[in-house]
């Protein structure tokens, strides 16, 4: 069986990094006595697979990983085997059962959901009113959104407006936040931060990495039809 799990990360997990959170879920998936797959060979390991692993200083509601088990329970009872292992900062939320054919989580990515807020103790850039007039101003109302993404290798021109479906700000109980929906994945990938450096850069304002957090909301895939699917709603639960 193929099974997909969702998790939360939060306070101060969003620092553990990609590789110590794999680890950290082989360990839980053993306490938990899930009945996992293992890989052959001279060093078994489990199988299990992440999609569009975190960096880290992220929060988020959308995590996602695959594994594949020789039998299962169900999918509430799972996931309450799980989180009775889980530290204060992790809490899986999704459990379901993948069709046979299904591709592996981090191969199917398309999109994620991004929202970036200013931390307590640094003052707003902009006002509320301001922000949504930069968005619409110099985002939308622009025909093109060239920015210059750098890698280790190159640093090469991209558009950003077919990469970014959609971008608003929202009005928050103190202050408001970006809003984002982006291109992710292997083919096309857009960090959030850059969205917003670039939009400050437009507007003549520096942008300061430690004042903003970003969380992320959901990571989705394309369905049959070609439209956004959260991860988890590619598969069934199990009663």
């Amino acid at each position: 069986m193929k099974i997909r799990i969702k998790f939360r990360k939060w306070g101060v997990m969003k620092f553990v990094g990609h590789l110590d959170m794999m680890r950290y879920f082989q360990k839980a998936i053993r306490r938990s006595n899930i009945d996992i797959c293992y890989s052959e060979g001279f060093s078994p390991h489990q199988i299990m697979s992440f999609a569009a692993p975190l960096g880290v200083g992220i929060t988020s509601d959308g995590e996602y990983f695959d594994i594949e088990v020789h039998s299962s329970t169900s999918s509430a009872e799972a996931i309450r085997t799980l989180n009775a292992t889980m530290v204060d900062g992790v809490e899986v939320t999704g459990y379901v059962e993948l069709p046979e054919n299904a591709k592996a989580a981090m191969s199917i990515v398309a999109a994620a959901d991004y929202e970036l807020t200013f931390k307590e103790g640094y003052e707003l850039p902009l006002s509320y009113q301001e922000a949504v007039a930069l968005v619409k101003e110099e985002f939308w109302a622009a025909e093109q959104f060239t920015i210059l993404k750098k890698t280790k290798k190159s640093e090469r021109e991209v558009d950003l407006k077919p990469l970014v479906y959609e971008l608003e700000v929202r009005e928050l109980e103190e202050g408001y936040g970006f809003f984002m929906k982006l291109s992710t994945g292997s083919i096309q990938n857009i960090k959030p931060e850059l969205v917003l450096a670039s939009l400050f850069e437009k507007k003549g304002l520096e942008y300061n990495e430690n004042a903003i957090q970003i969380h992320r909301l959901e990571v989705y895939a394309r369905d049959e039809k070609e439209q956004l699917v959260p991860l988890l709603d590619l598969g069934n639960v199990i009663v």
